[in-house]
């Protein structure tokens, strides 16, 4: 049990692996430490989880993240270590994994997501590698983000256990050889130690094995998307931590988490997914009940433009001429827009309460060939209350086609 990857080698026929020896590298041992010390710290633990899976002997864990989460892996591998720990149990896992999405994103679609499912015994989130990749300007989205995906889950769940996974991607690497903590990871770190959650830094472990030469990034672990291996030593590693949280005498009864005061007043705590049915004064906008791309929709090597999997054959607001507007209305603190940003991404500019015009490029890096989820922060700073929006639809930056296609309101 303490050491998953020898047993599961080649992890599930969905992976790609081959043979055992293919699959491990020759001096990675899970149990040995390179500096001694491991990687998680356990704060207020997983008592709560560990009593229900024991005693009750049914449990719910929800994976939440991105595409590493989405894509499986590490997930099935501790699904299996869990069955094994507690083999009476009726387990129900959830993989609420979607390619590209961060922290924010997650927070909006919780309710969703998450809670929708039914009560949740424990629940793994992942952030570091999108937040770094997507927003690594802005640490107080960062911030937000993952506090509105914590004190969600606190105040509607307070026994709920939760587990925060620091992945790895290479610039973590040159953080920490620099002797820097990553910007994502050290803000979620903030929002752990605050709520007394468990968190395993996985980013750092990797780099410390690297460095001690037990294998190497580009012929075994591969890419922020892990081999068969990197995801075996995710598991081996959360393994580790169940093995310290798992040890000792079982809790008499479950007790719930503690909810202290917020770190950012301003976090994603009440963020919502809003229906884009709601919009009004529709200008140049159409409410398509099942939108995908166009035919004629390809890159110029001749492959079609890429789609996410909730991003496709789904209502969307659709517009493809500047000057398309519309409004929306809503009660809270701050407002976005759920959309796919594709090669043909237009600049839009907006206003609240009829204040001044301000404008936002919905274009990505990753846009060439991907109409990309992306959660667009319109403003997260308003008073409380009633607000109406209005979303004029500007042109592309990089030329030709402007469009924009939004599928939900992002509502706080």
């Amino acid at each position: 049990m303490r050491r998953l990857l020898p047993l599961l080698a080649c992890l599930t026929a969905t992976i790609a692996c081959g043979p055992e020896p293919a699959c491990a590298a020759p001096s990675y041992h899970p149990d040995q430490l390179p500096k001694g010390r491991d990687y998680f710290e356990l704060r207020d633990g997983l008592a709560n989880c560990r009593r229900q899976f024991t005693e009750r002997k049914t449990g719910r864990v929800v994976f939440l993240g991105g595409s590493i989460t989405a894509g499986g892996g590490w997930r099935q591998l501790v699904g299996e270590d869990l069955r094994r720990r507690f083999p009476k149990t009726q387990f129900e896992f959830i993989n609420a994994g979607i390619g590209s999405m961060g922290s924010v994103p997650h927070a909006f679609r919780l309710q969703r997501d998450v809670l929708a499912k039914g009560p949740v015994d424990l629940l793994f989130v992942e952030a570091a590698v999108n937040d770094s990749s997507n927003i690594p300007n802005q640490p107080e989205l960062m911030l937000r983000g993952m506090e509105g995906v914590v004190r969600h889950m606190r105040q509607a769940s307070p026994l709920t256990d939760i587990i925060q996974l620091h992945f790895v991607m290479e610039p973590h690497l040159q953080d920490y050889r620099a002797g820097r903590l990553p910007v994502a990871i050290a803000q979620h770190e903030r929002v752990a130690k605050a709520y007394g959650n468990a968190s395993l830094d996985l980013a750092h472990e990797v780099t410390d094995r690297i460095d001690a030469g037990e294998f190497t990034w580009a012929d075994d672990f591969k890419n922020l998307h892990p081999s068969p291996f990197g995801h075996g030593l995710y598991a081996n590693s959360i393994a580790r931590l169940f093995n310290a949280a798992f040890a000792g005498p079982l809790a008499k009864a479950c007790k719930a988490h503690s909810l202290p005061a917020a770190i950012d007043a301003q976090s994603y705590a009440q963020g919502r997914l809003g229906n884009i049915a709601e919009a009004n004064q529709l200008k140049g906008f159409a409410l398509l009940p099942s939108w995908k791309p166009d035919d004629d929709d390809i890159q110029p090597n001749g492959k079609p433009i890429g789609v996410r999997e909730g991003f496709v054959h789904v209502p969307a607001l659709v517009a493809s001429e500047p000057g398309a507007e519309f409004c929306f209305a809503f009660e809270g603190r701050g407002c976005g827009l759920f959309i796919a940003s594709g090669p043909d991404a237009g600049r839009i500019e907006f206003s609240i309460d009829n204040g001044p015009t301000r404008q936002l490029d919905t274009l990505t890096h990753w846009s060439r060939g991907l109409h990309l989820p992306w959660a667009l922060i319109l403003d997260d700073q308003l008073q409380a209350g009633p607000h109406q929006v209005r979303v004029r639809l500007l042109g592309n930056p990089a030329g030709g086609r402007s469009a924009l296609r939004v599928f939900h309101l992002l509502l706080n």
